[in-house]
């Protein structure tokens, strides 16, 4: 039974919660235990046993006396950790903030499900800084993709502990951070789905940034309606305010350039296949060139990314001092070409930015986007620790297709779609422009079985 309640969709928790088939208590207990029975002590860099627990009886009083909160109530938690939990300090994925002060309160959307009646678990575990794709810190460990059952493969990043919590049924949900794809590449590479909403949409008081510009929050779950659910929550409100959508007639948009160049086979045959089968319920699928999409890695390549920049100026003061030494020397790396992007530079790249995001959304009009969330399988460990050109190549490819989401203001879900080689999950990646929430949510809800298949 210990493992059984982690594993469950949110919506299936509560359902037993709610009708005092579960108590909080003993959920909560089942999850502590779950945790420490299992084998990979990289997932989590904190558990919170002694607040979680308090949390649980909380919740099991308010239920036996007909007070409950809502669907959310007694539904453990994971929180990214980069959150801030009052009491401790928040580190990021490093080791260079451990003596922090710690936080004098929760970050604002704790605060907002901890009023729902969710239970916080622990802090998972994440790349340093939230500044990698790939999910790999040489801190704390690297969680392994649970999905693998032939090598240690990557969890994806920057939330990899919160993406391998799910997978692995520890915790129904945890919440992640996305500023190039940090919540759909693990949701993809783990064969969950992870929500991206549009940036600005969630309160991000208490969340230590990477690029404030890029910036934005999402669950990892087992289902879109988790997602809608926890989304919800986030923003403070007492239900959820997103509701199914027919698939019939609804038009789907799929970029000819830039997101399948060099994807593997596998994916792209998963990709196909569900997509057909969206076209089977009524979907209508366009293709065409986005022509941003180059043109914006052509920004890139003149002015260097603004992920780079902004990450850069956070952290030049840390770079210029003996914290550098403590650091991951591949962020170190990656973070030094920020240097690079002069002012000039940056306010060029934020003029096109705004330029680009106004003539995608002419083009996308009322349609959303559908491409593979990662354009490969995840990959072995190994190999990424020993070589740093093979790690920054990889890292680039993996946040290719997401961070062009980020870069235009978009929100999006990515949804199991099929499996590629070695069975490793395949995500389908659901976008929709700036502040169509709502409409993607909608969507998602009733995509999902399809893009689903028969991925279990």
């Amino acid at each position: 039974m210990s493992k059984s309640f982690g594993a469950m969709s949110v919506a299936q928790l509560s359902v037993l919660i709610q009708s005092g088939a579960a108590d909080p208590v003993d959920v909560a207990e089942a999850v502590f235990e779950s945790i420490a029975d299992y084998a990979d002590k990289a997932v989590f860099t904190t558990l919170l046993e002694s607040r979680g627990m308090d949390e649980a009886r909380a919740a099991s009083r308010r239920l036996r006396e007909g007070r409950s909160l809502g669907l959310l109530d007694g539904i453990p938690i994971a929180w990214k950790d980069l959150f801030d939990i009052e009491g401790l300090p928040t580190t990021a994925g490093s080791v260079v903030l451990g003596g922090e002060a710690p936080a004098e309160r929760d970050a604002a959307v704790v605060a907002f499900l901890r009023q729902a009646g969710m239970v916080a678990i622990g802090r998972t575990n994440m790349s340093e800084f939230a500044f990698s794709g790939l999910g790999i810190n040489p801190h704390y460990g690297t969680p392994v993709n649970p999905r693998g059952t032939d090598l240690r493969r990557i969890p994806g990043g920057s939330s990899s502990g919160a993406g391998v919590a799910v997978a692995a049924g520890l915790v129904p949900v945890a919440m992640g951070t996305d500023t190039g794809g940090s919540v759909r590449i693990p949701a993809a590479l783990n064969g969950i789905v992870g929500y991206k909403a549009t940036r600005g949409r969630h309160a991000m008081e208490g969340v230590y940034p990477l690029a404030k510009s890029l910036d934005s929050l999402g669950p990892l779950c087992r289902t879109v309606r988790d997602a809608v659910w926890i989304d919800a929550a986030m923003r403070g409100l007492t239900a959820p305010d997103a509701a199914e959508r027919p698939l019939q007639g609804l038009e789907l948009l799929v970029p000819e350039n830039v997101v399948f160049d060099g994807a593997e086979p596998g994916v792209i045959a998963a990709f196909e296949a569900a997509l057909e089968r969206l076209q089977k319920a009524g979907v209508h699928v366009a293709r065409a060139v986005i022509p941003a999409f180059d043109e914006i890695f052509d920004l890139m390549t003149r002015y260097g990314p603004l992920v780079t920049a902004e990450a850069f100026a956070l952290h030049r003061e840390r770079l210029a001092g003996p914290d550098a030494d403590r650091m991951d020397h591949r962020v170190v790396m990656r973070t030094r070409l920020g240097s690079r992007t002069t002012l000039a530079d940056y306010l060029a790249i934020l003029e096109a930015r705004s330029r680009l995001i106004a003539e995608v959304e002419r083009l996308v009009g009322h349609r959303l986007l559908a491409f593979p969330t990662v354009a490969h399988i995840a990959p072995p460990i190994g190999p990424l620790e020993q070589d740093d050109e093979l790690f920054f190549a990889t890292n680039n490819k993996t946040l290719r297709n997401t961070a062009l989401g980020n870069f235009l203001d978009w929100c999006g879900v990515s949804i199991p779609c099929g499996t590629g080689e070695a069975g490793m999950p395949v995500g389908l990646l659901l976008s929709a422009t700036a502040r169509r929430d709502e409409v993607l949510l909608g969507v998602t809800l009733a995509a999902e079985p399809v893009v689903r298949g028969d991925f279990a």
